[in-house]
């Protein structure tokens, strides 16, 4: 606790000391990202993140001095990509105002406390709000090496003690956020289970720690279980923060009311849609499951092998050397019929639509190889302030490669698009609504399964849980990705009406690649000079 305070009364001091000075270029504003990336995670002690009332009063209590600090930058002679940064900063200080101010998630949501994640996302960090060094399994490989046993060991140690402060942070409880915490725990007790018989004969320490971590994850899982009768519904977020949300942290013009209506136009469009292409396609045979894992994996490689020649051949992009399309290749079991989730029942059918959708592993790679210049933006915003831009890129790059040709000679396949877009939009609106205090969390997953085509979203899937239970926590996630498909449209209708007759998407893809996985509104400003978003926004620029 005092590590604490020593720290928090240094930056403020520094505060101060800048703000009175003025700060002027790019580079000092660098150097203050670090700091503020250092001041915004909670301090650790003895390997567990400090998320106590005191410490997060102290933290917001601090936050003034930072956006003063921030303040006293003079932009006015910068570039227009220097001003995004400056102002991807800004949207970050707002991201924790609004942690603290409404969210307060180390208060209200067990899932807050997540210990393990088993599995990588393929967004650029994890979504959802989630405690500050959470152990990323997937990072390692059986058998742990020494030095890895090492960190996961460290990180397994911190759990039990975690979830001990886990139970005294957790004032404020809600039914729908304590029915998600336990639903989430039983999954995180089954991974840490399985580490233990897995480390047993080579990391015995590991293997112990894991089912002491364990034990202590089904310890809170009752704990919660025990307060579920007594715990109140819980306030909805209410479409004025929702708002405020969207404008000054995700940087959309975009409302509750506006997405609500964008949603609903393209629930009908893409259901017409549907129709229209599957009376099209009449006379065409069915999509068949695969009868074999062999069979499906056949048709993985060879949807792979699809795609990227599509992308080479059409000139979509330029496709380096490093990019690895082997990470498309989910597959590893044949679900029987009646097991299948919505994903898989795509995938089951033909597995080219999912493979658009993938190009979110892509863009990782691209991460990882050719980080931006600027360590502002390499840095991957905090508060899933990139959500629009990399779930909206991906859903948006599904119906571009059916517009672009990629299958032309599937056409039953092109109905498999629609669905999806539907679903997207079925999806967005369970969001708005779980929000505005329209839907119940139980009200919001019935609508889903409800209203998917076919009945392919499974009532008993972990797809259904998983998806409600990050736009619960998360609010504007689930309308991130027709908004940021609405948004990426735009921009290459601004781009292709500023070169006539000019346009080439290769050149266009590869621009827009360059700016980073940051909020469409910023791609936008700097890829057109466009500056009308940005004053909306109230940015500064």
């Amino acid at each position: 606790m005092e590590t604490m305070q020593i720290r928090l009364g240094t930056s403020v001091l520094v505060a101060f000391a800048a703000a009175a000075a003025g700060q002027s270029n790019h580079a000092e504003l660098a150097r203050f990202f670090g700091e503020w990336r250092e001041f915004q995670h909670p301090v650790v002690i003895d390997g567990v993140p400090d998320y106590s009332a005191v410490a997060m009063k102290r933290q917001y209590a601090a936050l003034p001095q930072w956006r003063k600090r921030l303040e006293s930058f003079d932009i006015s002679g910068w570039t227009t990509a220097e001003k995004i940064d400056y102002n991807l900063i800004r949207a970050e200080m707002n991201g924790l105002e609004f942690d603290h101010r409404v969210l307060r998630p180390w208060a209200k949501a067990p899932f807050f406390y997540r210990t393990v994640f088993d599995s990588e996302s393929d967004t650029p960090l994890h979504e959802g709000p989630h405690v500050y060094g959470a152990l990323d399994l997937w990072r390692y490989k059986l058998p742990l090496s020494p030095a890895d046993a090492k960190v996961v060991l460290g990180s397994l140690v911190a759990i039990p003690k975690l979830l001990a402060q886990a139970k005294v942070n957790l004032t404020e409880p809600s039914r729908d956020l304590w029915t998600l915490g336990i639903w989430y725990k039983q999954g995180e007790a089954q991974t840490l289970a399985t580490l233990a018989e897995a480390t047993a004969g080579s990391n015995p320490d590991v293997s112990a720690a894991a089912k002491a971590a364990a034990a202590a994850v089904e310890d809170f899982r009752s704990w919660l279980a025990a307060g579920l009768a007594s715990a109140p519904a819980g306030k909805p977020l209410g479409v004025t923060e929702y708002n405020w949300y969207l404008k000054n942290v995700q940087l959309t013009a975009q409302t509750w009311q506006s997405l609500m209506q964008s949603m609903e136009r393209e629930l009908a469009r893409s259901l017409a849609s549907l129709q229209l292409v599957r009376n099209r396609n009449r006379a065409l045979p069915e999509l068949q499951l695969p009868s074999s894992l062999g069979e499906l994996n056949r048709r993985n490689d060879e949807a792979i092998e699809a795609f990227l020649s599509f992308l080479k051949k059409q000139e979509i992009f330029t496709v380096p050397d490093y990019m690895n399309f082997d990470r498309l290749r989910p597959v590893s079991r044949l679900l029987p019929a009646d097991s299948l989730d919505f994903f898989s029942n795509i995938e089951y059918r033909d597995s080219l639509p999912m493979k658009c959708h993938s190009i979110h592993w892509l863009e990782k790679q691209r991460l990882d190889h050719e980080p931006h210049p600027s360590v502002i933006r390499s840095s991957r915003p905090l508060y899933n302030i990139w959500s629009g831009r990399s779930e909206g890129f991906a859903t948006a790059w599904e119906e571009a490669m059916m517009l672009a040709g990629l299958l032309d000679a599937r056409p039953r396949a092109q109905e498999l698009i629609h669905i999806m877009t539907a679903v997207r939009a079925i999806r967005g609106i369970a969001d708005l609504k779980y929000h505005s205090g329209e839907f119940t969390l139980a009200q919001a997953m019935q609508y889903v399964v409800d209203a998917t085509p076919n009945g392919w979203f499974n009532p008993k899937g972990e797809t259904l849980w998983v998806d409600l239970g990050i736009y619960a926590h998360q609010p504007g996630y689930g309308t991130t990705y027709l908004a940021g498909k609405l948004d990426f449209d735009r921009i290459i209708a601004d781009v292709a009406a500023a070169q006539p007759g000019r346009f080439r998407m290769k050149t266009f893809m590869d621009d827009f690649f360059s700016k980073g996985v940051i909020p469409m509104s910023l791609i936008r400003w700097e890829m057109t000079g466009k500056t009308d978003e940005a004053a909306a926004l109230g940015l500064r620029f």
